[in-house]
């Protein structure tokens, strides 16, 4: 009888250990690709401004070279740096910062299922 209770006893830690391994598993899940979505958003937007504002500092698709440049666009193009090292910070700074939100949390990753009915044949 004390080998069936132990038996039960270890089922149930065995099945807290997974659940709990499942939890872990669902908030690292969430963090990465919370953590990839604020990545997305700060290389778009730097994206968008050299698209937009990069014949400001001589930016033809191409890799910028000090030398090709004017005085205008070097002042143009270090501003750039200035803004793009600007967001990239901040972002990081964000993407770190979901961690110690998500730790506020329990989180359970609702996996998507699908019951698909069986008839018998008559």
């Amino acid at each position: 009888m004390e080998n069936f209770s132990k038996l039960i006893r270890e089922k149930s830690d065995y099945e807290q250990l997974k659940k709990d391994k499942f939890k872990n598993d669902s908030k690292e899940r969430l963090s990465k690709i919370l953590k990839k979505k604020v990545e997305t958003t700060m290389i778009g937007a730097l994206s968008s401004i050299e698209e937009h504002f990069g014949f400001l500092w001589g930016a033809s698709g191409g890799p910028v070279s000090d030398q090709d440049l004017t005085e205008e666009q070097k002042i143009m193009y270090e501003a750039y740096q200035k803004v793009r090292s600007e967001i990239l910070d901040k972002g990081n700074t964000q993407s770190r910062n979901i961690d110690a939100e998500l730790n506020q949390y329990e989180i359970n990753w609702l996996r998507f299922t699908m019951n698909i009915p069986v008839k018998e044949k008559s």
